[in-house]
């Protein structure tokens, strides 16, 4: 459905290493580095088919995260989850919500970390057990 994602970042060195270390989990390697026109840095992180892009605002104004918004990873296992969960706190990220686990409800059995990047992003990691 999605081509892509774009967040923005105050300090983008600061979220490629967080999302190096976060996305390495899930086996997605180094970002692309673009720097457009007028002088903003961008991280293209690519894989099956999409990008999640870490970017410095275009209007140049402090970048902050969305109200209500949060971008979710498809993860391999409930290891997985763990996994990603750990690498963002341990890179500068905070936990959020519960912790890491196992959530039943209508939608079937989840296992679910949820964090905040550096910035405030909020971020889901999710496992669908079979």
């Amino acid at each position: 459905m999605f081509s892509h994602v774009m967040v923005g970042s105050n300090d983008i060195e600061r979220s490629k290493r967080f999302y190096d270390a976060v996305l390495g989990v899930l086996g997605i390697g180094e970002p692309l580095r673009n720097q457009n026109s007028t002088g903003q840095t961008r991280l293209f992180y690519r894989h099956d088919g999409g990008t999640l892009c870490i970017s410095e605002p275009i209007n140049r104004e402090p970048a902050t995260p969305a109200n209500g918004g949060t971008i979710g990873f498809r993860c391999s296992s409930a290891e997985q989850v763990r996994q990603f969960h750990d690498a963002a706190v341990a890179h500068g990220g905070r936990s959020i919500e519960d912790p890491p686990g196992l959530r039943e409800g209508k939608l079937g059995a989840m296992y679910l970390a949820y964090v905040r990047d550096p910035d405030g992003n909020k971020l889901c990691a999710l496992h669908r057990p079979k």
